[in-house]
């Protein structure tokens, strides 16, 4: 793969704790990760802005990144929408914002209207609980996103992706994104057939598109570091699930730096999608993001 390849990265996330009115509740002390457990190197840094991300993706080819929703546990999250903008107008990163919105609650259409006052805004990930996938009231709120021309940026296992599959596929015109790499939980044989089935299924509703990042946290969840040929298996299965037009690359910056160095991630990016065309890799390193998220 040539070296000169510009990467568009997908999903990273900003904090600066002493920043009011905003709240990264699970960078509190007393928070414990549900998933990750100690994520004690992410608290001890009391930001995270583009002052770090810069020094961590030198020379690593990135030209845009796109901010998922980070500051949860604050109040407004519009907050958290205006304070990126505001960093945008100064320094130019982050080019595009995914912001947080309840979809289920009756006011939900006002929270994303005010989103979208900003130029950045592109989409919505919301961290429901339950068996929202099904709910009328969720529904009722994802219907809005095609009226507000904006993609949902999806957490989701593979034992819900028929769920959310269903969900894309009722409502046509919202591009639904997979958010890293389906987020497997285990890395065995098993866990591997059962989540590429997931991911077969899912893929069958042409408005959902993949993003392939934060693979280093299923492997810390199995008790093990990644490799590049550890993750090889389950960035071709995304890809050979949903083609190469409907997948993209992220990092999931700064969380899995708890892993690695964001050189040594797309180190192995490169080298797994080196016998791709020059086209192919460009789909997958900047231009597929570049549409999805309209940057």
């Amino acid at each position: 793969m040539s070296s000169d390849l510009a990467f568009v990265d997908s999903h990273i996330h900003y904090w600066d704790r002493p920043h009011p009115p905003l709240a990264w509740v699970w960078l509190e002390d007393d928070f414990v990760h549900p998933q990750l457990g100690d994520i004690r190197p992410l608290k001890d840094m009391t930001r995270y802005t583009p002052d770090e991300f810069t020094v961590d993706i030198e020379g690593c080819g990135v030209t845009k990144a796109v901010h998922v929703q980070a500051a949860i546990g604050t109040p407004d999250p519009v907050e958290e929408t205006r304070w990126l903008s505001e960093m945008a107008e100064a320094v130019g990163w982050p080019h595009g914002i995914t912001g947080d919105a309840r979809m289920q609650q009756p006011d939900v259409e006002e929270t994303i209207a005010r989103h979208c006052e900003f130029s950045l805004f592109r989409g919505l990930r919301d961290f429901a609980q339950g068996d929202y996938l099904v709910d009328p009231d969720f529904h009722r709120g994802y219907a809005l996103l095609e009226k507000y021309n904006l993609v949902y940026d999806l957490d989701c296992t593979w034992e819900n992706m028929g769920k959310a599959g269903a969900l894309a596929k009722k409502y046509p015109n919202i591009v639904m994104i997979l958010d890293h790499a389906g987020f497997p939980q285990a890395i065995d044989d098993e866990y591997f057939a059962n989540w590429r089935a997931g991911m077969d299924t899912i893929a069958e509703a042409e408005n959902c598109v993949i993003k392939i990042s934060g693979l280093g946290m299923g492997h810390q969840m199995a008790g093990t570091n990644w490799t590049t040929d550890s993750i090889r298996r389950w960035v071709l299965g995304c890809i050979e699930a949903f083609g190469v037009e409907r997948s993209f690359f992220g990092t999931n910056w700064p969380v899995d730096r708890m892993y690695s160095s964001y050189a040594e991630v797309v180190a192995a990016y490169r080298e797994i999608i080196a016998d791709f065309s020059r086209d192919e890799q460009e789909a997958l390193f900047s231009k597929n993001a570049e549409r999805v998220y309209r940057i």
